[in-house]
């Protein structure tokens, strides 16, 4: 396929509209080159899209409409044109909708320019007031690139003259700028820590699989404070060392502000990130100098895999086992995987690093497509912690508490030393149900069948299935009796509540997304407590996810059986994952740690799994139960959901799907439904879920596709299809 096509030529552009195929246009003067940015007509409008190749033709050509003008952006390279058209082709997802991810950044058809940006000044104000407390507090909280003028006072909220004001007084720094400056430089060479005999051997045979150039992909596991980190650190270094660019997922933006230190204190500057908590300003710089080869590191959210990188050597998955990973609006697709892909086009290495790796990974290290690297021993004077369980059958608590005699005599004991706790509860909100002591009903969602959830710090209700809040009632909404509502079961807020009545005198501090204004806010919130600013912790999955508290000795989990209700295929190695992840929250210092796991089923196979620490025994056990099932990753699993505003629409539709399955059975599959989902109705619109389970081998795409072709939903119906999926709500 040719690389330029001259003034006059007939292109494909691939637009980010919602057409099903590219459309043909003129080149523009001077001509244009393939992957070129560009603008072009589209009936009234101008819209942005792609060169993606020659026209089709097949047409009156004296018809086509010209390119409007060529953007001045690098073209995307063919690489990147063929990860989205694959991972398009994977997911069952239209190609625009792809290209809208790999195009996800502000103002990238603008003019270079100068703009006017904030940093915090050498002075102090005459007059310290709140607002100018808080613009400060931002300014001082994020290491990186300074803030606009809108974008500071949006983040601190204030006006823009509260700045202007400090600007005046010195406080803050006004200065002219060009918008896209490169990153600063990563210096491979500075000594990083110094591995052990372990680790060094495991940074040997990664840097071997970066430095001959081709694909590869290495499970890299390791107990919970081993140093991983450290390991693919060193491979970041080799990366950068071949002058290629390195990506590192992280599945929490709470996770990065500790690792962006981590990696300036060991490259001498700060990688690039890319995450919902940046800045649109940043964010166009980022992409930009990505495509540039400006930026040598990416740290970031899964959608960072669809950055234009210029020469990728190096994708890590952090924590590769978690469900965050998997894009569950939209374009459904799993980072993990994508990742894998994007790399074997690319020629890169990919490291997939987890204490507790996801089934798929470790069944694919286990036959021989990826490299496995073990890392058995905690780093330094760290030892694992003492895993115990208290069994909650024989313990006697009044109806409004949950921790446990035993667990509460532990937390005290690490008070008496100066130590950190961690109590944990994978539930967020006060009180999960609401119920009306007069008549029984329980306070709904009007808009889905969920259970309104109480967050008594906010003072109102709130549905996590739509975001849908209100105010707390003062009575009853079905029979208005006062004074009768009443919270049911134990969300960490209640937790905080009990933690706070049982310890007086420890500072508590409550981990929760929802408490926290912004992404900044709950990254300082983790760096103080990190630091000892709490004595005790409350918090919910967020914790598990490779933060580092130096002084927690003592994790405490208030309902281990939680994650093993429902009938979710991967629940005994999710509550098995989150448990063990959790617990080695604890002594990762060189103070020894201990885990209390309260559970009314301590017998049950997980949990004794968890206890006993035998991870190999567990996968065996999983794997065999799920390969005699035939379910991933010894099957395939495609998900279809259906919804609309219309119940009797919606299941008819997906009956007709049900009756027109000959497709499907052609690869020997099976459809299961329709069926209610189990959360019927989410913002008003009824959902049903139908379930394809296919052989391992089976060509599933075509045949979905094949499948769901034949019917055409209605006007107000949606039909989703999810790709091996992770969730089935």
């Amino acid at each position: 396929m040719k690389d330029f096509f001259d003034e006059g030529d007939l292109v494909a552009v691939l637009t980010t509209q919602p057409l099903d195929r590219p459309l043909d246009y003129r080149a523009p003067e001077g001509g244009c080159h393939l992957g070129a940015y560009v603008e072009v007509p589209l009936g009234p409008r101008k819209v942005h899209g792609v060169v993606w190749g020659p026209g089709a033709g097949g047409f009156d050509l004296k018809k086509a409409r010209s390119v409007i003008r060529v953007l001045d952006l690098v073209p995307m390279r063919e690489e990147m044109q063929v990860f989205l058209e694959k991972a398009a082709a994977y997911t069952l997802t239209p190609l625009p909708a792809m290209l809208r991810l790999a195009t996800r950044a502000p103002g990238l058809s603008d003019p270079p320019s100068m703009r006017k940006v904030y940093r915090r000044g050498d002075g102090e104000p005459a007059r310290m007031t709140d607002a100018r407390a808080r613009v400060l507090e931002v300014l001082e909280s994020y290491g990186g690139p300074a803030f606009t003028l809108k974008e500071l006072s949006d983040e601190a909220g204030v006006t823009a003259s509260v700045v202007k004001g400090l600007v005046k007084q010195g406080a803050v720094f006004e200065e002219d700028t060009p918008r896209d400056l490169p990153f600063p430089h990563l210096d491979p060479d500075l000594p990083g820590k110094t591995l052990t005999g372990e680790q060094a051997k495991a940074a040997a045979t990664i840097r071997e699989g970066i430095q001959s150039d081709r694909y590869g992909t290495t499970l890299l596991r390791g107990v919970t404070g081993s140093g991983k980190t450290e390991v693919y650190l060193e491979a970041v270094a080799e990366a950068l060392r071949q002058r290629r660019q390195a990506l590192v997922l992280l599945p929490e933006i709470a996770l990065s502000a500790e690792f962006m230190t981590r990696i300036e204190q060991r490259f001498g500057a700060r990688p690039t990130e890319w995450h919902s908590g940046v800045t649109m300003t940043e964010r166009r710089r980022t992409w930009k100098m990505v495509g540039q080869g400006a930026a040598q590191v990416v740290v970031g959210a899964r959608s960072a895999l669809f950055l234009p990188f210029l020469d990728l050597g190096l994708i890590v998955v952090d924590e590769e086992h978690d469900t965050s990973y998997k894009q569950e609006d939209g374009a459904l697709y799993n980072a993990r995987d994508m990742a894998v892909l994007r790399a074997s086009i690319a020629g890169a290495q990919v490291v997939l690093a987890s204490a507790t790796p996801s089934l798929e990974s470790w069944t694919n290290a286990e036959a021989g497509k990826y490299r496995k690297i073990t890392l058995t021993s905690r780093f330094g004077a760290a030892v694992l912690p003492d895993m115990q369980a208290i069994d909650m059958r024989g313990v006697q608590l009044p109806s409004n508490r949950w921790i446990s005699p035993d667990l509460q005599g532990a937390i005290s004991s690490r008070l008496e030393k100066g130590e950190q706790s961690l109590i944990f509860l994978n539930r967020r909100g006060y009180a999960p149900v609401t119920l009306c002591r007069a008549c029984g009903h329980q306070i709904a969602c009007e808009h889905c069948d969920a259970r309104m959830v109480e967050h008594r710090f906010l003072k109102r209700l709130v549905c996590h299935q739509c975001g849908e809040t209100r105010p707390m009632p003062e009575k009853c909404p079905s029979c208005e009796a006062e004074g009768r509502l009443a919270a049911v079961g134990p969300g960490v807020e209640r937790m905080t509540e009990e933690a706070t009545a049982l310890f007086p005198e420890a500072r508590v501090a409550t981990l929760s997304s929802d408490l926290f204004s912004s992404a900044r806010a709950l990254k300082e919130g983790v760096r103080n407590i990190a630091e000892g600013g709490a004595d005790i912790i409350i918090g919910t999955q967020l914790v598990a996810k490779g933060h580092n508290f130096p002084l927690l000795t003592l994790v405490g989990v208030i309902d281990a059986d939680l994650g093993l209700q429902g009938s979710d295929l991967r629940a005994a190695e999710r509550t098995f994952q989150l448990m063990r992840q959790v617990s080695g929250r604890a002594g990762r210092a060189d103070k020894p740690g201990q885990a209390l796991l309260q559970t009314y089923q301590p017998e049950h196979p997980v949990i004794r799994a968890i206890l006993g620490g035998d991870e190999e025994a567990f996968w065996r056990a999983e794997a065999a139960e799920r390969e005699q099932a035939g379910v991933p990753p010894y099957g395939r699993m495609a998900g279809i959901i259906l919804s609309s505003p219309d119940m009797q629409e919606v299941f008819d539709l997906g009956n007709d799907l049900a009756r027109r399955d000959a497709p499907i059975r052609a690869i020997g599959a099976q459809v299961f439904g329709p069926a209610p989902a189990p959360i019927a109705r989410i913002r008003g619109r009824h959902r049903v879920r139908l379930l394809v389970k296919a052989p391992k081998g089976a060509p599933l795409q075509k045949a979905v596709a094949q499948w769901v072709g034949q019917v055409r939903p209605g006007n107000q119906t949606r039909l989703t299809v999810d790709i091996d999926p992770q969730s089935f709500y």
